[in-house]
């Protein structure tokens, strides 16, 4: 009984302190993402948008740099400095890392304020296909960074209602999001989404695929940093009408020594080609699995892409022209799912509604 009554009583002192320090801390909601974190904080909007990319000193298991200081480094460390990326696929593939680069955010968003301990309420954004065990991980992994409460929203939920879309009413309405490291079709209705799919061939799939083509074609060893330059400036799904080129620089397979060579748009269309089929077709897919009535509404409001990729040039035309369907890219596509998770600070009762459950699973 006494056991029973001081655990009681810890949890009670516990809840209490939390929720004082929570006075003095800023409400946040986190896009998680493979490629990169976004941070929303309640009343002031997005404040920080950084690579998920944290640089750690094997020898004293110390963080030395987070964000664009430690995309900064990719390429360019010595033995013992590793930068890693600690999401793969929208997941947590290093728990720790993850706590850590949360801290980071957290503890910068609250420089400007007096308390020294922050506890704020967090809402994050998580895949599709999370499972129970990965979604313990994040949980843990905001609480552990200091959150009082953690709240957990599907992307693709976020994303529509960062887009504006009624997610709520009975309308149907597709989203495409192409992140990082994973691309998420759905179909949601009534604060629910109805069918989907999940593929990990997205944005850092199309940088690959630069990489692997100008090994095969013009064998040229490129970092992923160039690949991704090129892949921004002169990558499109379809001709856009007047040819662009650019420099490639590597290192060349033949000799070892530094090489540049010139590519085209057709180029990198073609070395891109694969990724953007299957895109298209698991849209398709999706919409094969849809009920009629939904199907109806998406063929009157159209498909909306949201994410890093839907900045590919002529994607949503190439939408567009595969399905049939009217094609438009959101405002501002990077930032929908931050945006709309930013939005359920406010928004108690679609929070409530909308929110993944909590795992149950004991730490």
């Amino acid at each position: 009984m006494f056991t029973w009554r001081l655990a009681w009583l810890n949890a009670l002192a516990s809840f209490m302190l939390n929720r004082f320090l929570g006075q003095f801390s800023k409400d946040v909601a986190i896009d998680l993402g493979t490629s990169n974190t976004r941070v929303f904080v309640k009343d002031r909007g997005i404040v920080m948008h950084e690579p998920s990319i944290v640089a750690v000193n094997t020898r004293t298991n110390h963080i030395l740099a987070v964000g664009t200081s430690a995309k900064d480094m990719l390429g360019k460390t010595p033995p013992h400095i590793v930068t890693t990326r600690p999401l793969v696929k929208g997941v947590i593939s290093d728990f720790e890392v993850t706590e850590k680069m949360l801290k980071y955010f957290v503890d910068k968003i609250h420089e400007d304020t007096f308390t020294l301990v922050p506890r704020p309420r967090m809402i994050m954004s998580v895949p599709l296909e999370i499972t129970e065990v990965e979604r313990k991980a994040v949980e843990d992994a905001a609480l552990s960074a200091g959150a009082r409460e953690a709240f957990l929203v599907e992307a693709p939920l976020a994303a529509a209602i960062g887009c504006g879309l009624p997610v709520e009413d009975s309308i149907g309405s597709m989203i495409v999001d192409i992140g990082g490291g994973t691309t998420e079709i759905a179909v949601v209705a009534l604060g629910g989404i109805v069918t989907w799919k999940s593929l990990t061939v997205a944005g850092d799939e199309m940088t690959k695929n630069i990489m692997q083509y100008a090994r095969d074609v013009f064998n040229l060893l490129v970092g992923e940093r160039v690949a991704e330059e090129v892949k921004w400036r002169i990558g499109s799904s379809l001709d856009m009408g007047a040819p662009v080129e650019m420099e490639m620089r590597g290192r060349y397979l033949i000799n070892g020594l530094p090489k540049q060579v010139i590519v085209n748009d057709g180029q990198i269309r073609e070395a891109l080609y694969r990724s953007v089929q299957m895109i298209v077709e698991n849209i398709k897919a999706t919409i094969e699995m849809t009920p009629p009535e939904i199907v109806a509404d998406i063929y009157e409001r159209g498909i909306v892409l949201t994410g890093g990729g839907a900045l590919l040039r002529g994607l949503d035309r190439t939408i567009a022209r595969e399905t049939d369907i009217p094609v438009r890219i959101a405002e501002d596509p990077m930032t929908a799912t931050v945006r709309g998770a930013g939005a359920l600070l406010t928004h108690e009762s679609l929070l409530k509604d909308i929110s993944l459950p909590g795992t149950g699973i004991d730490a």
